[in-house]
């Protein structure tokens, strides 16, 4: 439960509003017409279900069954709260389909089924079989669950899953091994002491035996103390497994030299002085919820040098179920697996494991932002919010399936697979391929302006274990090499990158020189071209591209554009390169959508319109797409005799006086643009057929409030602003970018000039 009242209120505000729940039903498919109502259901429905019946494995072809997993509960057992009954579980396993979808992708239903007896319960989930793909059994009470999930998994042909058991097991098993791991230790040496004899606790010692820990090193305890050879109170098959021989009988006998103590039963049930007798670097894993078994610092007095995980998430190493449990469907689903076993479990574990030891992602850093995400002991699993989970994890699974025989759809290129797991959830990554491909033929030096702010080290990160390309910073190297270092980069300056340092820098004097000789006939002084290349990053980038020293140069990450474009013009601008437009690239739930000139010219005329134009068709190519522009006005083909449209009338005359290889028309509403049919009734002749990806405005005011109103309220992904006629040597970014952000313009800046004209 809530700690607050006011926390207590907002949750049930959060149910309960714009809508009750937090699931609903959306069509995947058109349903405007007849047509489209003869397709999806009577006659043409029948076609389906013929094509299933001759071959039930088209239902995966046919139907959502691939991608649908059923979260059944019968409530016995439900977070901390004990039997609440099935419709008071509802809530619950609403939340973990929500999960489902957010983290994998994965639709799910929530059943919710009042039968308690196990054997009636598992009848009724196996008759599910037809409508699912996979089903994750979900907070039934020990035994019970056991007997449910062993009737399942011998009588289904789908994955079945018990998350509280399993998932449980494997998010542990991952943060142990990363413990042991920091601590120095090896699963088959260390010493266990668990109290919980419950499903999860039992799994989870069962996983850690399969990882290689001795079972005669596994000394479990219950609410009865120490389960022990003999013992008839409260006993099951399940415990009878760890059952040691011996005298001891309490949990304070059995802790001494104790390497891990694992906790999944009450509050303060290990005391301070039990952990002062447990070993050096003890690790202490109090998964109880709300109140752990141990405060981390109770545990801490004793033991300064303590690993410690709870359950919650105000304590650093939360184990959490969703670490593993979309991502083990995901990859299990995906290869049509018949169970999830073993070996997939395992692999999920390794998965987990090896993301914490790598460098967190700067979506990650962003959700959590003010925590140190840096592998150690207070940073032994990832973060639930690192979208490179889906990727690692669930083609590791998926890849534990195919070797292990159970998967029925093998996949063919497994890292092509990964891939595409990133790509859904990293929503450039697929637009931006084509322009990685083609970075990747050039080695070129990127230098980024901004070289102290937090999204540019990640990038430098990422560009150099993604690309080809070298990037310079613009800094001071001491405070960038602390942050790396407080980031968790691995990357240090000096070493993988150089740095440019304002304050003290041997080129300090050409620097200045070349400043000066540029602009000595516009007002600059000697003294002032000395403080502008002490003060002024922009500008000193622009020189470095300017003397051959970077090939390209991104600034903006703070400040003005336009105050950024005044330093650009001022060095690189020389009458062949010259800023003629910004192009947005914003990546929309329906497809891309090209926007110019979002910052450049305020106003422009007819001819810088045309140059506009012909500059986005080149730089829409990049991407692998054919541009279909559309000039976008408050007149639509005439109807107004001044204003925007006069002055995009006579851009496409322009555009008309010679051929183009491109599609162009207008001056149209934003609705004719997007919309073929309506264009159709309005403008019968028009030569752009479909709708239109790109949009060109006649004034910056609306192409910026456009891509503003897409990016807050249509959740666009912005990639750009991409500055044309520069040349690809300088981009000016906006204040708003992410880290990948910089990335996807690092690889725009490191195509070479001749790969778009």
């Amino acid at each position: 439960m809530s700690d607050t009242p006011s926390l207590r209120q907002a949750a049930l505000d959060y149910h309960a509003h714009p809508k009750p729940g937090k699931l609903e039903i959306k069509a995947t498919k058109p349903m405007a017409n007849g047509r489209d109502l003869a397709r999806a259901y009577s006659p043409g429905v029948a076609e389906a279900s013929l094509e299933i019946k001759a071959d039930p494995s088209n239902a995966e072809l046919y139907t959502s069954r691939g991608n649908l997993v059923a979260v059944v509960s019968n409530g016995t057992a439900v977070l901390g709260l004990g039997n609440i009954g099935a419709l008071a579980s509802k809530p619950v396993m609403e939340g973990k389909a929500v999960l489902f979808k957010k983290f994998a992708g994965i639709d799910c239903f929530d059943i919710e089924v009042d039968q308690p007896d196990p054997e009636k319960l598992a009848d009724i989930v196996c008759a599910l079989e037809p409508t699912f793909g996979a089903i994750n059994l979900e907070d039934i009470k020990a035994p019970d669950c056991f007997i449910v999930e062993k009737l399942c998994r011998e009588r289904m042909n789908i994955p079945v899953f018990h998350d509280d058991q399993h998932g449980t097991a494997i998010v542990v098993g991952a943060a142990a091994k990363n413990a042991l791991h920091v601590a120095g230790k090896k699963f088959e040496e260390i010493k266990i002491v668990s109290t919980g004899g419950g499903a999860a606790g039992i799994a989870c010692l069962s996983m850690l035996v399969k990882l290689g820990v001795k079972r005669e090193n596994i000394w479990l305890c219950d609410i009865h103390g120490l389960v022990y050879q003999g013992r008839t109170e409260d006993m099951n098959p399940h415990k009878d497994q760890f059952a040691q021989k011996t005298d001891l009988r309490t949990l304070d006998d059995v802790i001494a030299d104790a390497d891990l103590f694992l906790g999944l039963s009450g509050p303060n049930v290990l005391k301070p002085e039990m952990v002062a007798k447990m070993a050096r670097r003890p690790i202490i894993f109090a998964l109880a919820n709300p109140t752990p078994e141990i405060l981390p610092q109770a545990a801490r007095e004793v033991a300064p040098d303590a690993i410690i995980a709870t359950g919650r998430s105000d304590f650093p190493n939360q184990v959490n179920n969703v670490l593993c449990f979309p991502f083990i469907f995901r990859g299990a689903l995906d290869v049509g697996a018949t169970e999830i076993n073993d070996e997939m479990q395992i692999a999920c574990v390794d998965g987990i494991a090896d993301m914490a030891r790598a460098t967190t992602s700067a979506e990650a850093a962003a959700a959590y932002k003010g925590e140190q995400l840096t592998f150690g002991p207070d940073y032994l699993i990832p973060k639930p919010f690192d979208p490179r989970l889906v990727g690692v994890v669930s083609s590791s699974v998926a890849k534990a399936a195919m070797a292990s025989g159970v998967a029925k759809r093998p996949i063919d290129d497994i890292e092509a697979y990964k891939e595409r797991l990133n790509q859904s959830v990293f929503k450039s990554a697929l637009l931006m391929r084509p322009v990685f491909e083609a970075a990747a033929v050039a080695s070129r030096r990127i230098v980024f302006a901004e070289g102290e702010d937090e999204r540019v080290l990640r990038a430098a990160q990422a560009i150099l274990e993604e690309t080809t390309e070298t990037p310079i910073l613009i800094g001071r190297p001491d405070v960038i090499g602390a942050r790396c270092e407080k980031l968790g980069l691995t990357v240090r300056p000096g070493e993988d990158f150089q740095i440019v340092n304002p304050e003290n820098d041997p080129r300090y004097y050409d620097y200045w020189n070349s400043y000066h000789e540029i602009m000595q006939r516009r007002g600059v002084t000697p003294d002032l071209a000395k403080a502008i290349m002490r003060t002024n990053n922009t500008a000193i980038a622009a020189i470095m591209v300017y003397r051959g020293e970077a090939d390209s140069m991104i600034c903006g990450t703070f400040g003005e554009f336009r105050w950024h474009l005044n330093y650009v013009e001022q060095v690189l601008d020389d009458g062949d390169l010259r800023p003629h437009g910004a192009l947005s690239l914003m990546i929309l739930e329906d497809g891309p959508l090209f926007i110019a000139d979002t910052h450049v010219r305020q106003l422009p005329n007819p001819e810088e319109l045309a140059e506009t134009t012909i500059g986005a068709a080149r730089h829409v190519r990049r991407f692998g797409i054919e541009p279909k522009i559309a000039f976008c006005s408050q007149s639509q083909f005439g109807n107004q005799a001044e204003g925007s449209g006069k002055r995009l009338r006579a851009a496409l005359d322009i555009l008309d006086s010679e051929p183009r290889d491109f599609t162009y028309e207008g001056e149209m509403n934003l609705d004719v643009a997007l919309n073929p049919e309506l264009r159709s009734r309005i403008f019968p002749n028009s030569r752009l057929q479909g709708t239109a990806n790109v949009l060109i405005f006649a004034h910056a005011d609306a192409a910026s409030g456009v891509r503003n109103i897409l990016k807050m309220k249509a959740d666009g992904l912005e990639v750009g602003p991409i500055l044309m006629g520069m040349g690809n040597k300088a981009h000016i970014v906006t204040p708003s970018i992410t880290a990948r952000g910089l990335l996807n313009m690092a690889a725009i800046a490191g195509t070479p000039v001749a790969h778009y004209g």
